[in-house]
């Protein structure tokens, strides 16, 4: 049974989630507006990975009997400068995603909660491969920086991106 801080905390990450899912549509759709379609499917493809992440914290209260409560969600911006600002501004978000993380992990530590702490080792991972994501795109967008050829290449790389679903989903759907 989970504590009720823990409760708390999760619901709390549930629509921190979600805010991220909204932010990352808001990104997606600056950069179509922008002409870098290879950029907003790579953040379409980042809305999709955070409304599955919702999902996965949304089906762990379920099962273990904990009640899912969903709270407005705060506006996000719609414009950036550039494309290399919304990649840094995406790594400011993750390192902030993964002090939500951390802390949910330090709850249920505190609480002994292994089970909860099973479930969050799949989030803490997650994070690090934001963030490493994150940071890769910065390097890449800097390196072209200028460039219009750079730019149109790694603009055309980023469309292909495509999204996967996340372990914890795919094993609940099987």
């Amino acid at each position: 049974m989970l504590s009720q801080k823990l409760h708390d905390a999760i619901n709390a990450q549930v629509n921190a989630e979600l805010w991220s899912a909204y932010l990352y549509l808001s990104m997606s759709l600056d950069a179509e507006a922008k002409g870098h379609k290879g950029v907003a499917n790579w953040f379409y493809v980042q809305f999709q990975e955070e409304q599955a992440h919702a999902r996965i914290f949304m089906n762990y209260l379920n099962s273990v009997d904990a009640k899912v409560e969903l709270l407005p969600i705060e506006a996000v911006p719609s414009a950036w400068d550039s494309v290399l600002d919304m990649f840094r501004q995406t790594l400011e978000h993750e390192k902030k995603v993964t002090s939500l993380i951390n802390n949910l992990a330090a709850i249920a530590d505190a609480d002994k909660d292994y089970a909860s702490i099973n479930r969050l080792a799949w989030f803490i991972d997650e994070q690090v491969e934001e963030e490493e994501s994150a940071r890769e795109m910065i390097c890449a967008f800097e390196a072209v920086e200028g460039n219009k050829y750079g730019m149109y290449m790694l603009d055309k790389e980023l469309g292909a991106r495509v999204y996967n679903v996340p372990s914890p989903l795919a094993a609940s759907a099987e």
